[in-house]
This record gives C-alpha cells, sequence and structure tokens, in this order.
C-alpha cells in the first residue's frame, strides 16, 4: 500500500492520469457519425477510428496545452508531451469502453440521455434548458443535434462501464490512516552546506579552456536563427472610417438579445445539518428531526444569523450562513428550485440534498432584467465597428498578399498603403521578437517561411500580419574565442562543484569513522544546524525546496543516520543527519478522513480503470495505419 501512496502522493499525477484515459464529449466533435468517408488511422476489434476523429481529439489536446503553457508552447515541447500518441490512446481507448458496454447490453434510454443534455450549463438560461439556445450553441460549434446526442449517449454509455469497472473498489479505515500517518510524520536534520562558491582560489589554464572546449562543442552549438520583416494590419486604423447605421444596431439587439439578459438572482442564507448520501433512513429521520427544531427557533423570530452561527455544519457557518447572491445554476437541486420559489424574508421547509438538510432564508430578490436598445446601444456600436474595422484590416492584407503574389515587393506594397513595415533581429525558435501577443505562433509561422516567400495572412489577436523570412542562420559550432568567457566561467563551476562535492564526501565519511558531526564539520569551517521538523512534501526549513533531500530524509532513522552519499541540492552540496523523527497527532484523523478516503478511492478507481483497458488491449485486435504518421501531419 505504500508504494502506491508514494507513487501517487501529488495531486498534479492524479490529474496528469485522468487526463491520460478520460475522454471529453461535451461539444468534443462528430467524427464517428459524420466522417465516415474519411480514411482510417486505426482499427479496434475491426470497427475503424478515422482521420477526422484523430484531428479532432489532436486539436483538443493542443488547445488544452496551450491554455496551460500560453506563449511557453514550441515545437519542442509539443514534441515532448507526444499529443499525437495521446490522441489516438484516447481513441482506442474510446471504442473499447464502447465495445465492452455492447457486450454487456448496456443502454441509455431517451429520458437519461434527456436529463443529461438539460443539466448542460451551457443549454441554460436562468438555470432552465433553453431549446432556442441549444441550437444555437451547437450551430456555433459546427454540430446538428443528432450527432451530438449520439455523442452524448456514448459518453454516458463509457460512464456506466466505468462505474462497473469501478464499482467493487474500496478503501478502509486501516488505509486511510496508514496514509494520513505516512503523509503527516515528519523529520528534523542536521546538516551543513558546502556551497561551491566558498572556493575563491580555483583558476583555470588557457589550455584547460581549449580542452573543455573541444570536450563540450556540443554544449556551445547555436540555434538556428532567422531574420524576419513584417507588416501588421490593425484594425484599429479603420475604426475611424467605419459607419455603423441605426438599422444595423437594432438588428444586432434583436437577433442577440440574450447578450443583454441579467437572470434572476437571490441573496440568501442557509442553516444546514449534515447527512451522507447513502445515510441509513435512521440517520436522515434524526438529522431531520434536528433541523426542524432548528427552523421552529426561526419562525418564532430568533435571528436567523445567529442561529446558523450556532448550529450550521456548513461552511458558512461563521458568515450566520451567509452566501451571497448567486444565479440558480450555481446552487445544487432541489436547494436552488426552493431557493427561487420563496419570497423575501421568507424561511423555506427543510430540504434535502447530498450534503444533509438545509433551512433557506432568502434576503433579497433581484429579477431578471433586460438591457434596453437605448442602454446597450454604444455597446453594440463599437462590437459592430470592431468587427467592421477588423474587416477592413483583413481586406487591406488581402490586398497586399494579393499584390505580393503578382511580383510587388512586400515593402513597397506596405508603403504604398501607408502601412509600416517592421524588420527584427536574428531570433531563434525559443525567443521571439519584444512586442508580439503571440510569439509562439508567430515563431512557428515565420520558422516553417522558406526563405524569401511570403506568408499566408496571419491573426495574432491583434490584427493581421503578413511574414517574410529575409535571411537564415544555421546551426553551427563557434570558434572558441566568440564564447570563450562563457566557456571558461563554465569550467571554473565544474572545478569548483567538483571540490565542494569531494569535501563534502569527505565530511561523510569521517563521521562514518566515529568524529561527530560538530567535529568533523568544523575542520571545513562549517558548523551544523537544524532543520526543525518538517513533513514529506513541505519546504524543508534553512534549506528550502529540494524534493530529492526530502525523499532521503525520510529513508533515515536512528540506525541510518547517514545517506550514503552527498546529496546535490539548488545552493552546492548538502551532508545531512537523521535527528529525530515524530509521528502525526491522530485526533485530526477523523477532520481529514472523509477527504483522504475520497483521493485514495479516486487513485485506487483510475489504476483499477488502467489495469482493465490495459488487458483489454491486450486481448484486443488493434492495427495502426501503416501511413498514419503522414494522415496525422
Amino acid at each position: 500500500m505504500l508504494s502506491l501512496m508514494r507513487k501517487h502522493a501529488t495531486s498534479w499525477l492524479i490529474k496528469i492520469i485522468l487526463g491520460a484515459i478520460s475522454i471529453v464529449f461535451v461539444l468534443w466533435g462528430v467524427g464517428s457519425w459524420t466522417s465516415q468517408r474519411s480514411g482510417r488511422v486505426a482499427t479496434v476489434n475491426g470497427e475503424g477510428i478515422t482521420l477526422d476523429e484523430y484531428r479532432t481529439t489532436y486539436k483538443r489536446l493542443i488547445d488544452q496545452v496551450r491554455r496551460n503553457f500560453g506563449n511557453n508552447l514550441n515545437d519542442e515541447l509539443l514534441e515532448s508531451l507526444q499529443l499525437s500518441k495521446k490522441a489516438l490512446d484516447q481513441l482506442v481507448d474510446k471504442k473499447l469502453l464502447l465495445q465492452a458496454a455492447e457486450e454487456l447490453d448496456l443502454r441509455v434510454s431517451d429520458e437519461e440521455l434527456s436529463r443529461s443534455i438539460k443539466g448542460i450549463n451551457a443549454f441554460q438560461e436562468a438555470g432552465v434548458f433553453n431549446s432556442r439556445r441549444y441550437q444555437i450553441v451547437l450551430g456555433r460549434n459546427n454540430l446538428s443535434p443528432e450527432d451530438f446526442e449520439a455523442s452524448q449517449r456514448d459518453m454516458l454509455l463509457i460512464q456506466k462501464i466505468n462505474d462497473l469497472i469501478t464499482a467493487s473498489v474500496k478503501v478502509s479505515d486501516a488505509e486511510a490512516l496508514q496514509w494520513y500517518k505516512w503523509n503527516n510524520a515528519s523529520v528534523n536534520l542536521e546538516f551543513v552546506l558546502v556551497e561551491p562558491g566558498r572556493y575563491k582560489d580555483v583558476t583555470v589554464s588557457t589550455q584547460e579552456i581549449n580542452d573543455y572546449f573541444n570536450a563540450h562543442k556540443e554544449a556551445y552549438k547555436t540555434k538556428p536563427k532567422i531574420k524576419v520583416r513584417y507588416v501588421k494590419f490593425d484594425p484599429q486604423k479603420y475604426v475611424s472610417v467605419v459607419e455603423v447605421s441605426e438599422d444595423e444596431i437594432r438588428d444586432y439587439y434583436d437577433e442577440h438579445l440574450d447578450e443583454f439578459e441579467t437572470p434572476k438572482t437571490v441573496e440568501a442564507r442557509h442553516i444546514l445539518i449534515k447527512v451522507p448520501a447513502d445515510a441509513t433512513p435512521e440517520k436522515v429521520a434524526a438529522a431531520r428531526a434536528r433541523i426542524e427544531k432548528i427552523l421552529k427557533m426561526a419562525r418564532e423570530g430568533q435571528d436567523f444569523a445567529q442561529l446558523a452561527k450556532k448550529f450550521s455544519e456548513g461552511p458558512s457557518k461563521d458568515k450566520g450562513g451567509y452566501l451571497g447572491t448567486f444565479r440558480r445554476e450555481t446552487m445544487v437541486q432541489p436547494f436552488a428550485d426552493k431557493a427561487f420559489s420563496l419570497k423575501a424574508g421568507e424561511v423555506s421547509d427543510p430540504v434535502r440534498t447530498d450534503f444533509g438538510w438545509h433551512i433557506i432564508k432568502v434576503e433579497k430578490i433581484n429579477p431578471a432584467t433586460r438591457k434596453s436598445l437605448t442602454d446597450a446601444r454604444s455597446t453594440i456600436r463599437k462590437k459592430l465597428v470592431d468587427k467592421a474595422a477588423k474587416g477592413r484590416a483583413y481586406d487591406a492584407a488581402e490586398a497586399a498578399y494579393d499584390a505580393n503574389f503578382e511580383g510587388e515587393d512586400l515593402g513597397a506594397v506596405a508603403r504604398q498603403q501607408g502601412m509600416a513595415i517592421h524588420t527584427t533581429g536574428f531570433f531563434s525558435r525559443r525567443k521571439a521578437p519584444q512586442g508580439l501577443p503571440k510569439a509562439a505562433e508567430f515563431i512557428k509561422v515565420a520558422f516553417e517561411l522558406p526563405e524569401g516567400e511570403i506568408s499566408e495572412i496571419q491573426d495574432f489577436g491583434d490584427g493581421y500580419y503578413l511574414l517574410e523570412v529575409i535571411e537564415k542562420l544555421s546551426a553551427h559550432i563557434p570558434e572558441l574565442k566568440t564564447v570563450e568567457a562563457r566557456v571558461k566561467a563554465d569550467l571554473l563551476n565544474e572545478k569548483k562543484n567538483q571540490k565542494a562535492k569531494m569535501d563534502a564526501q569527505a565530511l561523510v565519511e569521517a563521521i562514518k569513522g566515529g568524529a561527530s558531526f560538530p567535529t568533523a564539520a568544523k575542520k571545513y569551517g562549517l558548523t551544523p544546524q537544524a532543520t526543525g521538523f518538517f513533513k514529506r512534501r513541505e519546504v524543508i526549513p534553512k534549506i528550502g525546496y529540494e524534493p530529492d533531500i526530502s525523499r532521503v530524509a525520510f529513508e533515515l532513522s536512528d540506525h541510518n543516520p547517514l545517506p550514503g552519499q552527498v546529496l546535490k541540492g539548488h545552493k552546492g552540496y548538502y551532508v545531512i543527519q537523521f535527528k529525530a523523527r515524530q509521528a502525526p497527532a491522530t485526533d485530526a484523523f477523523a477532520k481529514e478522513k472523509p477527504d483522504i478516503v475520497a483521493r485514495l478511492l479516486q487513485q485506487k478507481q483510475i489504476r483499477a480503470m488502467q489495469t482493465w483497458l490495459k488487458q483489454m488491449r491486450s486481448r484486443s485486435e488493434i492495427v495502426i495505419e501503416e501511413d498514419f504518421a503522414k494522415k496525422s501531419g
């Protein structure tokens, strides 16, 4: 069990595993139903995965990565993430799950499908499903209701097979307690830091610099670089010449009424008596009796906020049960329906949710409103002007592109249109010119261009761009004289590190030979310090965030007080010695137990699903098309 804990102790790892095996269907794409004519990239037990399905999934992964990494995303990072393989793996897993559901004769009823779709926030207005909004949202994502509903039905089927696979997974109280003790144990260390910077007398000769450079030439190899000139067609330049009529403003208002609607909101307090969703009828009844007594006091005139502070078991207790102002869709059912059915000042009858029994007091109701055309006019005008200005900027970029295509020089065309032409210095894939809004995209486009060729029109967010690569520098190993200062610094740093490591190791050997830590350290002008107690994933006091040192520290004991070797940290080399271990107090376990059980249950469910998928893959016929790499490019 402890090996499982160590492997999955951090939440980011769980998220990665979840991401690797989950398949997101809402507004995900419809390859299975509309792309049969497309080429296949793989088959799973005879069922094909189409190129369109693959491209849709791959694009979704790319979009997720872009949101996470922003301008730090580059080709090297994309390659390291292996998104192409992950996209195909997700599609294979999807096929296996759906095939298993078919074999088990699992079905999704029309009622289940309808309830699922109506529960999606994107299709709701004021917390209620709106068929018009449903059509609009699907249309914006190029989906038909038939295709989306088929996709959603698959998602529900996969959820059912997932529930079957993980239904037997349990977490015992003993497992939870063991995890709690492991995660909350703490140790105290003695340590000294041997810093490379303390060795001021280290020198290097010209011959050593030359030898070091010859042995490490690849480390000084330059990156390919390019120089680009570009023209930016800024929509703001055209704003002053755009005219928008009153009819256009009115038409936009009539066609986009939902943009100007503010849904009804409620300001309320509540009192919660917790009851688990799977509680016995006796516990449910006992909790209801408690909430009924509190309700009686509230209706007899006692202050609701004070009753909440005294009796409520919810997180808003200290605020007198105050929930603030909220929309219907932000609260669970049937809590939301009850809150929105009350008048200001009313206190509800008891309401049961998955959290327990609630009573609600509505303090204020904010009716749904719609901004009038008069109030919305300036906003609409700006939106229409910006859209038209963007269109004019694109037209100007297109005219410049066409003129260049006919043989005219990009610079000359830009000057004819009164546009400035910009020239960058040399830059690599890792560092774009300053002042660009989407540097990663600019770099990608620029490095894919042949020298002297004009790019397609590019939208980098703040306008349209045409790029031309005017010079390329290939990667090369420079002459020593151009990087000598850097080579010398690297060699000095290496020699200082070697001396620090040797002295630190000698210190360890002296302690192992029987010398006390203070006596051995004194020889090197060092004095041991105590860290104080710290837990596994905490920053080590007086040392800092050093995961490797922390890991080794928790492997030490009274019988094994010294690690086998010195430990490299960010500041230098550490010699550590075990001082004491402290077991966590178990009185806090009861409070943390629900979260621990949920976390361990999630981990075990993930492992169960991974194991199942691995077994299914081993007994399935999965064929990847030979030209998959070509099709996916």
